[in-house]
């Protein structure tokens, strides 16, 4: 029998929102959906999209409200063909990918953090040339 995949699991406000955003940001695969959650896939990760009650009476986060949770315990590293679209691509869906000035090459990858839509830090990496 084969073992499960590996998957994390990121509580989100607004789970159709969020699952557009990584789906596209990271080229990942929709594996399941419903209003509760939603399964994405990508090189044997699962990335789960759960719902988590509004807190302090705001129902969804808007651009100018976004708080980025830089002290977060965890940030989701994806893989992506090319920082600049994915940059492209998060600014289009809510979120951000910082500048090109805070880009950083290590063990073969280029890398950038930003943020989603919700405000949760994550990275993305691209194989350095």
């Amino acid at each position: 029998m084969t073992p499960p995949n590996p998957s994390v699991v990121l509580f989100v406000d607004d789970v159709p929102r969020m699952t557009a955003f990584y789906a596209e940001l990271a080229q990942m695969t929709v594996l399941h959906q419903e209003p509760s959650h939603a399964v994405l896939a990508i090189d044997g990760l699962e990335v789960v999209i759960h719902a988590l009650p509004a807190y302090g009476g705001d129902d969804h986060a808007t651009p100018t409200t976004v708080a980025v949770r830089e002290d977060s315990y965890w940030k989701l590293c994806l893989p992506v063909v090319s920082i600049l679209h994915a940059r492209e691509v998060a600014a289009a869906l809510g979120g951000a990918i910082r500048s090109a000035e805070h880009e950083w090459v290590a063990r073969g990858f280029r890398a950038c953090d930003g943020h989603d839509p919700e405000g949760n830090v994550l990275q993305v990496r691209e194989t350095a040339s």
